[in-house]
């Protein structure tokens, strides 16, 4: 049987560290936002290397989620797939992913918008997918009928051996100490998008540091932040902690 994490998380979040992290066990497969490639078809959105994307990837809403419903590559028993709930923007949802396993990674909004502002234009809140996280977080919390894993990247940087431990126990799945660590560079299972914004991932073998002040944040990006505050804190009430 293979067991299907979907990851839910918005950008500049560790989430390919994330994937890195889920990659190093030997006993894991990983995909990398399969639905990027039928979003940006959808929207147009004129993202960095938008039309090599395209090019690469499965463009077919219903297509994609078949692939992520079967057979994990290679037989994997464990699946580990980074998904961003801002790009299902189609006809399909969370609800569509009934046997996934799926956990939730949330970072200040102050941090994202700082991070995101440097690789890509942002023009609205909506680009980094709040909002739709909580609403996603909210439904699986009613059809599970038990809060989903919520964990927090400065939580994870802070002291990643324990938090990701606890987030392994809240998969039900055995926690892997290789998971602390990774090869350098960039992987064959990432996405072509990767030349332009995994830079600092591909140069790590690890988790870095926790980060120490919050950035301070002014005019439009001030506003964006503060958008994003509400939806970013009814979800960081639920969020795996430090031991």
């Amino acid at each position: 049987m293979t067991i299907r994490i979907a990851m839910w998380s918005g950008p500049r979040n560790i989430s390919t560290a994330m994937m890195r992290s889920f990659g190093a066990r030997a006993d894991c497969a990983v995909s990398d936002e399969p639905f990027y490639g039928a979003y940006l078809k959808a929207t147009g959105e004129p993202h960095p290397m938008a039309a090599e994307t395209i090019a690469a990837m499965d463009c077919d809403w219903h297509s994609v989620l078949a692939t992520q419903s079967g057979r994990a590559p290679g037989g994997a028993p464990l699946w580990y797939q980074k998904h961003m709930p801002h790009h299902m923007v189609g006809p399909l949802s969370i609800a569509d992913m009934p046997k996934h396993r799926h956990a939730f990674l949330i970072r200040a909004p102050e941090r994202v918008v700082a991070s995101y502002q440097k690789k890509n234009e942002l023009r609205r809140a909506e680009m980094l997918g709040f909002a739709q996280m909580r609403r996603y977080f909210d439904f699986e919390l009613e059809r599970s009928r038990s809060v989903p894993p919520v964990v927090d990247s400065d939580d994870i940087l802070a002291d990643p051996a324990g938090v990701l431990a606890r987030l392994c126990e809240a998969l039900d799945i055995a926690w892997d100490p290789a998971m602390l660590s990774w090869e350098k560079g960039p992987l064959p299972e990432d996405g072509i998008w990767g030349a332009h914004w995994y830079d600092a991932v591909n140069a790590s073998t690890g988790f870095g540091k926790a980060p120490a002040n919050m950035p301070q944040l002014e005019g439009d990006f001030a506003a964006v932040a503060e958008q994003c505050r509400a939806d970013y804190e009814a979800l960081a009430r639920y969020r795996i902690r430090p031991v």
